[in-house]
C-alpha cells in the first residue's frame, strides 16, 4: 500500500511553546496564511510521533436549527484511541490531492456523509489542544455549516452511527465526546446554538490558556 502522506505545519511556525486550549477565532486569517506558507506533506505515520509538527485537520460543525448532527464512532475505525467516542466534527487529513481545506473537506464530506447538497462553511477558528496524545500531534481548522432542513445520514455505517440531536442531547454524552468536540460545544453549544454562523462571537472564545 502507498504511504499515506499528510498536511502538516511545524509547529514554531505557528504558535509558541506555550500554545494555547480550545479556539482562536481572532486572527484565524493569520494562521491560515501560515498554514498555506508553510505547510508540506510528509509521512502521516512518522508525523502521529513527533510532536514538533503539527497535522492539519478541516472539522466541519454541521447544524439544522439549533440541533447539532452527532456521530458515535464504531470500533471498525481505523484510529483506537476514538473508538466508542461521540463527535460533531467532520473532519479528517489533508492529502495531497485535496488542493487546500475547501477541498479536503469536500472529500471528507463525501466519504462520511450522504446528502444531496454540499454546505456553505463558515470559519469558526482555530483549535488546539495539547493536552491529549491526539491533540498534541493535531491543529483544528473549525467551521460551522446549516443543513436548513436538508437530510443528512452517515455514510460509512460500519465506522460512525450518527443523526441530527438537540444540544441537552449532546450535552447529556458530553464527557464520552472528543476532546474537540467538547471544545466546540463550549463555544456554539447550549445558550449559542442559536448564534449567527457568521458571528462566532469575538475574539477569543473557547481560548483557555495553559
Amino acid at each position: 500500500m502507498t504511504e499515506e502522506r499528510v498536511l502538516v505545519v511545524p509547529r514554531d511556525r505557528i504558535m509558541d511553546a506555550a500554545g494555547w486550549r480550545g479556539i482562536r477565532g481572532s486572527g484565524a486569517a493569520r494562521y491560515l496564511d501560515v498554514i498555506a506558507a508553510e505547510g508540506r506533506f510528509e509521512s502521516r505515520a512518522v508525523m502521529e510521533r513527533d510532536p514538533r509538527f503539527k497535522q492539519v485537520i478541516p472539522y466541519l460543525v454541521l447544524r439544522d436549527r439549533g440541533r447539532f448532527f452527532l456521530m458515535r464512532r464504531t470500533r471498525a475505525g481505523g484510529d483506537e484511541r476514538l473508538h466508542q467516542r461521540f463527535s460533531i466534527g467532520v473532519g479528517g487529513h489533508l492529502n495531497p490531492g485535496d488542493r487546500d481545506l475547501a477541498g479536503g473537506l469536500a472529500r471528507e464530506w463525501a466519504e462520511e456523509l450522504v446528502a444531496d447538497f454540499v454546505p456553505e462553511l463558515h470559519l469558526l477558528g482555530i483549535l488546539n489542544d495539547d493536552e491529549t496524545e491526539v491533540g498534541r500531534v493535531h491543529l483544528g481548522v473549525v467551521y460551522l455549516a446549516e443543513a436548513a432542513g436538508r437530510a443528512v445520514r452517515v455514510r460509512e455505517t460500519h465506522k460512525l452511527e450518527g443523526g441530527f440531536a438537540e444540544p441537552a442531547a449532546v450535552r447529556a454524552v458530553y464527557d464520552r465526546l472528543e476532546t474537540w468536540s467538547q471544545l466546540v460545544l463550549d463555544v456554539v453549544g447550549g445558550d449559542r446554538a442559536g448564534v449567527p454562523l457568521d458571528d462566532p462571537g469575538g475574539d477569543q472564545r473557547g481560548d483557555r490558556r495553559t
